[in-house]
This record gives C-alpha cells, structure tokens and sequence, in this order.
C-alpha cells in the first residue's frame, strides 16, 4: 500500500493551492487521513485530519484558511490551503491509520509561500 501527494510548488502570500493524497492498496475509505507539515529547520506537526466518515479537525494556526476533505470513491484526500502565509512553506505530507493501527505516509510534496 501507498500514498501519493501531488499538488505542491510556489505560491504567493495570500494565495491558494489544493494538495491531492491517492492511496493505493488500501482500502482507503477505512482509514483516518492527516496532513503534516514540516517547515525548514522545524519538527513534523499536524495540521488536519478527517475521519473515515468525513469529520475534519484543524491546529488553531490554519482554522479558517485551510479545509481538509475526501472522496473515498476516489481513495482521494485533499487539503485545500488558502490566504497562505509564509509561515506555511514546508513538506506536506499525509499520513492514514486504520482502527487496527497500519499506517503508511506519504513520501511529501514541496509548498513555498514567497513572494
């Protein structure tokens, strides 16, 4: 099993950019799905989650400027970032768990947030 991101590259402040996760090999719509970040010289954080049904959860630091979403027909996760910060600028990675615990990240897509 795997896990693509797509979607990546330079965008300007205040701007916007939709990040795509395909798994493959997994039964996709089981899976808890989360996006991480990893800035320059930074530690992986979490910024989103969705359940396997659809409910998303946010860090305080992208609430109202970022919208996680699925379509598990498409074994298909997204994160949709808007108004950017360059603060943002970092790997994006995605990550899905089941109720058992397997696990599988993806191998990161490239944001910059720059002028």
């Amino acid at each position: 099993a795997q896990l693509v991101e797509s979607g990546g590259g330079l965008v300007q402040p205040g701007g916007s950019l939709r990040l795509s996760c395909v798994g493959s090999g997994l039964v996709f719509g089981r899976y808890v799905v989360s996006w991480h970040r990893q800035g320059p010289g930074q530690e992986r954080e979490l910024v989103a989650t969705i359940s396997s049904g659809g409910d998303p959860t946010y860090v305080d630091s992208v609430k109202g400027r970022f919208t996680v979403s699925r379509v598990n027909a498409k074994n298909t996760a997204y994160l949709e970032m808007s108004s950017v910060e360059p603060n943002d600028t970092a790997v994006y990675y995605c990550h899905a768990r089941d109720w058992l615990n397997n696990n599988y990240w993806g191998q990161g897509t490239q944001v910059t947030v720059s002028s």
